[in-house]
C-alpha cells in the first residue's frame, strides 16, 4: 500500500466521488451554455429530472451492497406507470388504492427477482433480465401496446378525453414559491429511507455483510436469503414509485418508459463509489453519484450535446468509474 498521503486520501471512494462532483460543476461554470448554468431555474430543474433517476438509483444501491445487480428497474417503472394510468384514468379507481397497488405490484416483482437470486440460486444477472424482460412485457400486455392517457376509445369509434388526474397534477407540481418539484420531494423523502434503513435498521448491516462476504454473514447467524429478497423488494417498491412520479410527469402511461433507466441508476450507484461486487459503499456516496451524473445530463443538455453523444459519455462514466474501484 502507498504511504503517499495524496494516493491514500484519493483511494476513498468519498474523495474520489466528491472529486469527480467538483469537476463535474467546474465543467458547467465553464461550459455554462450562455449563462445558463449560472439560473437557479436550471438547478431546480436538474433536481426534477434526476429525481426519477434517483430514486432508482437508492434502490438499486441497497441491492448491489447485498452482492447483487438489478436490471427490471425501468421495465418495472414503466409496468407501474402503465398499470396506474389505467387505475385513475380509465378505472376511476381512488388515488390511494391506486398507489397502493402500484408499489404492492412492484415490490411483488422485487420478491420473484430476490427469491429467483435466494433460492434458486440463480445469478442476479440472469433473474432480473428475466424480470425485465417479463415486466416490459406486462407493460405491454396491460396497455394494449399504446399509450394509456386522458383520450379514451368509445365503443362507437369516438373518442372521450377526460381530465388529467388531481393525483398527477400533484405529483408534477411545485411547493416553496415553485421553487421544489414534488417529484423531488418524494426522491428525498426515498432517499431518507434507504439512509435510514442502512445506516440505523439491523437489516441494513445484514445486506453489507452479505455483500461483503455471504458465507461469513450466514455463518454469524445473518437470515441470507430473506435478507436478500427485501433487498429486491425494496428496489422493486422504489421502481414502482419512479413509474408513479414518470406517469405524472408525462400525464400518461407509457409501455415503453423507462428504457435505459437501469444504465443510468447503475452509473450513479457506481459513481458514487459502491462497489458492483457489494459490500462496501452508501447510499449517502449514490447521492453524490446521482448529482454527477445528473449534472452531467444537465451540463450536455443546456450545451446541445446529442442524445446518442450523451449514452456513450454515460458508458464512458460506468467503465471509468468500475476501472478506478479495480485500482484499489
Amino acid at each position: 500500500m502507498s504511504t503517499n498521503p495524496v494516493s491514500r486520501i484519493l483511494a476513498k471512494p468519498e474523495t474520489r466521488a466528491i472529486l469527480a462532483f467538483a469537476i463535474v460543476v467546474l465543467c458547467g461554470l465553464l461550459l455554462n451554455g450562455d449563462g445558463s448554468f449560472l439560473r437557479f431555474g436550471t438547478h431546480r430543474d436538474a433536481l426534477r429530472q434526476m429525481s426519477v433517476y434517483g430514486i432508482l438509483a437508492c434502490g438499486m444501491t441497497v441491492v448491489v451492497l447485498s452482492g447483487g445487480i438489478d436490471l427490471s428497474v425501468g421495465s418495472v417503472l414503466a409496468l407501474s406507470a402503465v398499470l396506474l394510468s389505467k387505475m385513475v384514468i380509465h378505472w376511476q379507481i381512488s388515488p390511494a388504492i391506486s398507489v397502493l397497488v402500484v408499489v404492492a405490484v412492484g415490490g411483488f416483482a422485487g420478491w420473484i427477482s430476490g427469491a429467483l437470486v435466494a433460492f434458486g440460486r440463480m445469478q442476479a444477472f440472469i433473474a432480473t433480465l428475466a424480470m425485465m424482460v417479463t415486466a416490459r412485457g406486462m407493460a405491454k400486455l396491460v396497455s394494449g401496446g399504446e399509450k394509456v392517457a386522458t383520450n379514451l376509445a368509445m365503443p362507437d369509434g369516438s373518442m372521450k378525453y377526460v381530465e388529467v388526474p388531481g393525483l398527477y397534477r400533484t405529483i408534477d407540481s411545485r411547493i416553496l414559491g415553485g421553487n421544489l418539484s414534488v417529484v423531488t420531494l418524494i426522491f428525498f423523502a426515498c432517499f431518507a429511507i434507504t439512509f435510514a434503513l442502512l445506516a440505523r435498521h439491523r437489516w441494513g448491516r445484514e445486506v453489507v455483510a452479505i455483500g461483503g462476504n455471504e458465507e461469513a454473514a450466514r455463518l454469524s447467524g445473518v437470515p441470507v436469503k430473506a435478507s436478500k429478497i427485501w433487498a429486491y423488494v425494496l428496489c422493486g417498491a422504489f421502481a414502482a414509485i419512479a413509474g408513479i412520479c414518470q406517469a405524472a410527469q408525462e400525464q400518461q402511461g407509457d409501455p415503453e418508459a423507462g428504457t435505459g433507466y437501469e444504465l443510468t441508476a447503475i452509473a450513479m450507484v457506481v459513481m458514487g463509489g459502491t462497489s458492483l461486487m457489494g459490500g462496501r459503499g452508501s447510499v449517502g456516496l449514490t447521492l453524490v453519484g446521482i448529482l454527477t451524473i445528473g449534472y452531467v445530463e444537465k451540463i450536455l443538455s443546456i450545451n446541445a450535446v446529442p442524445e446518442a453523444l450523451r449514452l456513450i459519455i454515460t458508458g464512458a462514466i460506468i467503465v471509468v468509474a468500475v476501472f478506478t474501484q479495480k485500482r484499489r
